[in-house]
């Protein structure tokens, strides 16, 4: 491994444009395996003997891991080295990929994705990192954030056409196994062109707060889990809820009270970042649940290919990019609170759109309006949100807060799809149970709406949430040339 090398305005990194390209294959990897696994979803379920109540856990074993490990990954990357952990994580991932791609039971695949969200979550925020200390130029840097940027928003439309693709013509492992050989060769390339960075002092890592917030969370998804088998009231159920409510409460004493604490309370005083937060956290509840569930309607109901769904799913990335672009080009004339009302009340409508589908509805009707409401106010309010948990904030606190944007929204996704895929199954079996076996078909769609109402539930609460707590207006005049707190906002969203 090279020697730590400093990058300033003096020694600039002559090969900082393959690097980049380097970092940006690594995040478009990391991008992929979020949408690419979904398309694979219901082949992988039944390949393996996969529960209605379980298969939630192929998304939720990455996202819980990745969104509780982050903000850890973010201080192990800064202390052990950028370069050096970029390259454990894209090895780690790549290992990873291939025992989930391999995998010939749930608890191998589960626990495959769990390590892929792991090391995923080491890898990310060293990507970001590097970037940040190899282009020291404002406008390279600038530069180089976009096309990080536009590798997150277009990377879930190529993971959703790519999914649809492996899993049609070779198979839903390739899914997972196709990260392998990139993840290898990504490493190999780092090691070559990428150069070392590491903050300064002492390393100092919260590990009880990382302990007791991820199996709080872990207990949370489980204990949502146990209540599709068990119902609500059974001991199961009640004692890992009860067991999830001491950790997470654990986990705030320790984080009040620890010197170095994983997640500084303080950067949750300002009502502006602390209301950023909470409605990151509903939008990725609504989100990844409505991506399941849509998932299972158009190759369940609809009867479409894993090809056609990918690209089925296309309207709604295009979404995002279009809302994201017309966000970032308001922010700095009308401020956050406009644009997160606006966007989160555009995405309930889409929701809202979602609850009505039925068995014999058409893509054409019902399903592509809602993608493109629902898309362009997703787009809207992230830009808007992530700009807002940012600004203001003092700089030893920056990394936490962009990082929490990610993390509230992986977190509020695996929360989400544990809960709502409980939802949904106890809804079908509710329904076929009062209408016999032959109305499964409708009872499978009426689960579905029953969960897109809740995240229709979610989505208002984040729109009041915005109305009520967002007081952040236009910003502050800056001088000619300088860029105001809310520019470039639309780099830091992830899809």
């Amino acid at each position: 491994m090279t020697s730590p090398l400093s990058t300033t305005s003096t020694d600039v990194d002559p090969r900082r444009w393959l690097a980049l390209v380097v970092i940006a294959v690594a995040q478009l990897m990391v991008v992929l395996d979020a949408s690419i696994v979904n398309i694979a979803l219901p082949s992988a379920q039944e390949a393996l003997g996969i529960s209605d109540a379980n298969r939630q856990w192929v998304v939720t074993a990455y996202a819980l891991a990745f969104g509780g490990l982050l903000l850890l990954g973010g201080r192990v990357a800064d202390f052990v080295g950028r370069k050096r952990a970029f390259i454990i994580g894209l090895v780690g991932f790549g290992i990873a990929s291939a025992v989930g791609g391999l995998a010939q039971n749930q608890i191998e695949l589960f626990g495959a994705r769990a390590l892929q969200g792991a090391f995923a979550a080491l890898m990310a925020p060293a990507a970001l990192s590097l970037i940040t200390v190899t282009f020291t130029e404002p406008k390279e840097r600038a530069k180089a954030f976009g096309v990080y940027g536009g590798i997150s928003g277009g990377g879930a439309a190529l993971g959703l056409i790519l999914g649809g693709v492996l899993t049609e013509y070779a198979s839903w492992r390739w899914t997972l196994l196709v990260n392998t050989p990139i993840a290898i060769a990504t490493a190999v390339a780092a090691y070559l062109l990428v150069r070392e960075s590491r903050a300064e002092g002492k390393a100092r890592y919260d590990i009880p707060g990382v302990v007791t917030s991820t199996l709080g969370l872990g207990a949370l998804v489980y204990g949502f889990t146990m209540a599709s088998e068990d119902g609500w009231s059974s001991a199961g159920t009640i004692s890992l809820l009860v067991a999830a409510v001491v950790l997470l409460v654990a986990f705030v004493v320790i984080e009040m009270n620890t010197a170095e604490p994983l997640l500084p309370p303080r950067v949750f005083t300002e009502r502006n970042r602390a209301a950023a937060f909470l409605v990151s956290l509903l939008l990725g509840l609504a989100l990844f649940g409505m991506f399941l569930f849509l998932v299972y309607y158009m190759q369940g109901t609809l009867q479409y290919s894993a090809v056609k769904s990918g690209l089925a799913f296309l309207p709604f990335s295009v979404g995002v990019v279009i809302g994201a672009g017309v966000a970032s080009g308001f922010l700095p004339r009308v401020g956050p609170r406009p644009l997160m009302v606006g966007g989160t009340v555009m995405a309930a409508i889409g929701m809202a759109l979602f609850t009505q589908i039925t068995v014999d509805d058409s893509y054409l009707a019902v399903v592509l309006p809602a993608q493109i409401v629902m898309s362009i106010g997703m787009g809207l309010a992230f830009v808007a949100l992530s700009s807002t948990a940012l600004v203001g904030v003092e700089d030893h606190d920056a990394g936490v807060a962009s990082a929490l944007v990610n993390t509230t929204q992986q977190v509020g996704g695996s929360l989400g799809t544990a809960l709502l895929n409980t939802i949904a199954a106890s809804a079908t079996a509710g329904y076929i149970t009062a209408n016999g076996v032959a109305q499964t078909p409708e009872g499978l769609v009426h689960g579905y709406t029953v969960a897109f109402t809740w995240g229709l539930g979610a989505l208002i609460l984040a729109a009041v949430l915005s109305l009520v707590l967002v007081t952040k207006q236009r910003p502050a005049a800056t001088d000619e040339g300088d860029e105001t707190p809310f520019e470039h906002a639309e780099e830091l969203v992830v899809i």
